[in-house]
């Protein structure tokens, strides 16, 4: 994927804190950074093997997360 594709994904986050931690998931080896010798340049990140290995645990979490959110909503709503 790459950079300018995450940032439309994200929306409001400033290129400097994205780049920032994209960085810091390639260091701990969650994505791989591959830069092409193209003009003007081009870099595409993808997950590695590690980064796959989260996806049921942010799935989970965002399962959780849904079903948290839906739960207060309902509870609001009858107040």
């Amino acid at each position: 994927m790459r950079f300018g594709h995450f940032k439309s994904s994200i929306g409001s986050v400033s290129q400097k804190v994205l780049t920032a931690q994209l960085r810091a998931m390639e260091a701990d080896g969650l994505v791989h950074r591959e830069v092409y010798a193209e003009v003007p340049p081009r870099v595409e990140y993808s997950l590695t093997e590690t980064g796959l290995s989260l996806s049921p645990v942010i799935e989970a979490m965002s399962d959780w997360g849904q079903s948290y959110q839906e739960k207060h909503v309902a509870l609001f709503e009858e107040a």
